[in-house]
């Protein structure tokens, strides 16, 4: 997914909220991925957009595989963090699913890969409560039809490597976790075991949604997230040395 899968967002809280939606290494708009890179410069390349920008400390939202990103960002520049939203989620899928669940999604991903061309879909089953709307089907067509595989090969197989488990009852800034109650790609054990180790996490299952729940229930997704932004506003950003921030490949 790319910017684009943020348009709900965008549209409904871009009244209140200055809202950005990054195309990161890989998809849409952003260059290929660099050899080597892995998921701390994932993190990393977010947090240069944020600094760039001149936003934090910021409400940073990730989800699915993005949540993963948000949360090893965090870990690595937590002077950047306001708040976490994190979304139908992992702590990676090593550190979230079964060995056997690992396991099936990779054989899952490397049958998908080996597709002919023009066979390859990468829509995964399961992304949604019901049938999406006619411009959600447009949306996922389109974005599926640009997905890089060479990108998408190297995110799931970081995703199956990744456990930030140990990494949850550190988090020292308040967090939503928002979830789709039928969501069938990282279940709602997944969400209570996050609220469970997440200290003061706050957990809102949106009804009628599934995986992609900000665009199966944008409206419901939105109010949530506002709300949590307006009870927990940023404070001002303390200078800050970018050492942390990998070198450019």
């Amino acid at each position: 997914m790319d910017w684009r899968s943020w348009g709900p967002q965008l549209a409904g809280l871009g009244d209140e909220l200055t809202v950005v939606a990054w195309d990161e290494p890989g998809v849409g708009r952003s260059s290929a991925v660099p050899a080597g890179f892995d998921l701390a410069d994932f993190a990393d390349a977010l947090a240069a957009v944020i600094v760039h920008l001149g936003l934090g400390p910021v409400h940073l939202a990730g989800l699915s595989w993005g949540g993963t990103v948000v949360l090893e960002c965090w870990r690595r520049h937590p002077d950047l963090v306001a708040t976490l939203v994190l979304m139908d989620t992992y702590a990676g899928w090593k550190g979230s699913l079964s060995a056997d669940e690992v396991d099936r999604r990779v054989e899952g991903v490397r049958a998908m890969l080996a597709a002919p061309a023009e066979d390859f879909d990468p829509t995964l089953p399961g992304l949604f409560a019901s049938d999406p709307t006619e411009d959600v089907v447009d949306l996922m067509s389109t974005v599926a039809g640009e997905v890089r595989p060479e990108t998408l090969a190297l995110e799931l197989g970081i995703m199956a490597e990744t456990d930030l488990s140990e990494l949850l009852p550190r988090i020292t800034v308040p967090t939503l976790l928002v979830w789709g109650e039928a969501d069938a790609r990282s279940p709602l054990e997944v969400a209570h075991r996050f609220a469970e180790e997440i200290p003061a996490a706050e957990l809102v299952v949106v009804e009628g949604a599934g995986h992609l729940s900000n665009l199966e229930q944008p409206d419901r997704v939105n109010e949530a997230i506002r709300d949590f932004c307006r009870r927990h506003p940023p404070a001002p950003l303390r200078p800050r040395q970018d050492s942390n921030l990998r070198p450019s490949h």
